[in-house]
């Protein structure tokens, strides 16, 4: 297996993943598309972590921490998002960039 071989299905990960964040008006959808976005970014930093540096544990370090950032991000995403749903009923992007503290 070389980086090539890796990088490819990140840089698919990432690229299905923005084209779901942009063309989706759902927040769920724009949220699962910021994930795979951020899945292709894990999967292109573990494969560049094997093949450049394998015994360097900071590899494994930053993969960790970019898949505790995602979780986080998805409970935030969701937290707010309940909260927005509950308070008025809104679940489109478009229609929450209209509310009004």
């Amino acid at each position: 297996m070389t980086l090539e071989l890796v990088l490819l299905p990140a840089a698919g990960l990432f690229s299905l993943g923005l084209y779901g964040a942009l063309s989706q008006q759902s927040i769920v959808m724009i949220m699962m598309g910021i994930e795979l976005m951020i899945g292709g970014l894990i999967t292109a930093a573990a494969g560049f972590w094997h093949f450049l540096a394998p015994t360097a544990p900071a590899g494994q370090v930053l993969v960790v921490a970019a898949v505790v950032a995602m979780a986080v991000e998805m409970a935030m995403g969701f937290a707010v998002t309940t909260a927005v749903y509950r308070a008025d009923r809104v679940d489109m992007a478009d229609m929450a960039g209209e509310l009004r503290g």
